[in-house]
């Protein structure tokens, strides 16, 4: 693989890299929405969304449109969808490793005292 497509891929993933972000991608999943809107949505302060969709047009994630005096935001790739998803299920198949490796650990656990 090339050097500047391997660039790409870790500047990407650096934009993504923040919980706000990826909340405000979850949001914008469901549709276009403004800087209000995806406040509410969140329940976090307006500046703190615009910098943070700031950050995501940066990186062409998202794009806003200008309506009126309103800057509506969308998906730049509807495939962020499916990598959000993607990115949720390889969450939980490591939830579910942990959560069996924990079961194993209480049962070796209770084996040994019940040999005690």
């Amino acid at each position: 693989m090339n050097l500047e497509m391997q660039q790409f891929k870790a500047e990407f993933f650096k934009a993504l890299a923040h919980p706000l972000r990826i909340r405000i991608l979850e949001v914008l999943s469901e549709g276009d929405f403004g800087v209000n809107e995806i406040q509410n949505a969140i329940g976090s302060e307006g500046s703190t969304v615009s910098q943070q969709l700031m950050v995501l047009r940066t990186k062409n994630i998202v794009v806003g449109t200008k309506n009126g005096n309103r800057v509506i935001y969308s998906l730049r790739d509807p495939l962020i969808i499916d990598l959000l998803v993607v990115a949720k299920q390889i969450f939980n198949n490591h939830l579910v490793d942990t959560i069996n490796i924990l079961d194993k650990i209480v049962d070796q656990e209770e084996d040994t005292i019940e040999e005690e």
